[in-house]
């Protein structure tokens, strides 16, 4: 199944299967009117995953020695980093762009072009925003949902933030074309890899599941980890037996 628009990390991906099944129905229901369109892409991207890039992304997993992937990975996560201190900027966010920013400046410098991720270990965070996220922080919504091909699950504000990050993207400098197509499969090969040891987690309708999941994470990421609703609100308790005499 593909899932490269799921963000490539397993820790995150069991959060999202937690919040998944703790939310609120009401939560869940998901603006999808074009599903049978969707589910169709989805499944051509099911078919491409299946046989294409899930196989070469295990092979490219054994083959490849560790130091050179995780060499692979930082370099594509530091040529993201200008993008993000953007939309960090653009949300009113000042302090998390300079640190983003200084995150750059140390891992192109002194990571040998972001080879080395010399910038976590001198203290500067690793952050995930884009311009989708920066059009939710404006108060736009997210429309309704989108299984896009080759990229996977997005929404109608997302597909538009993506187009607008990768005009952020210095990949798309990479000249000629071939050179560019080349580095493009190496990203989405190295996205694939992180997520090899995840697949199954993902039960039941594989469809409802990643797109439920997707929109709940963007919901999460837009809002920086902060829910309106207190999931202790209706517990049952109240608070009058723990007060202090």
């Amino acid at each position: 199944m593909y899932q490269a628009r799921l963000k490539p990390c397993a820790a995150l991906l069991l959060l999202v299967v937690t919040m998944v099944a703790a939310m609120p129905t009401a939560v869940l229901a998901a603006s999808d009117p074009i599903e049978p369109i969707n589910r169709g892409v989805y499944k051509f991207n099911d078919f491409t995953d299946r046989w294409v890039l899930r196989p070469t992304a295990k092979a490219y997993d054994k083959v490849v020695p560790g130091f050179l992937k995780s060499g692979i990975s930082n370099v594509f996560d530091n040529v993201g980093t200008p993008a993000i201190a953007v939309n960090q900027l653009l949300q009113g966010k000042p302090l998390r762009s300079l640190s983003d920013t200084g995150r750059f400046v140390v891992n192109t410098t002194l990571g040998v072009g972001g080879l080395i991720d010399v910038a976590t270990h001198a203290g500067f965070a690793k952050h995930d925003e884009d311009f989708g996220q920066t059009l939710g922080v404006w108060g736009a919504g997210s429309g309704s949902f989108l299984m896009l091909p080759f990229l996977g699950p997005s929404s109608v504000r997302d597909s538009l933030g993506y187009a607008v990050d990768s005009l952020m993207n210095p990949i798309r400098l990479v000249k000629p074309a071939e050179s560019r197509a080349a580095v493009i499969a190496l990203y989405a090969i190295d996205l694939r890899v992180a997520l090899l040891g995840v697949d199954q987690l993902v039960t039941g309708d594989e469809y409802l599941f990643l797109r439920d999941a997707y929109l709940q994470r963007r919901v999460f990421s837009v809002n920086d980890g902060v829910t309106d609703e207190d999931p202790f609100a209706d517990d049952g308790f109240d608070d009058d037996g723990f007060d202090d005499e």
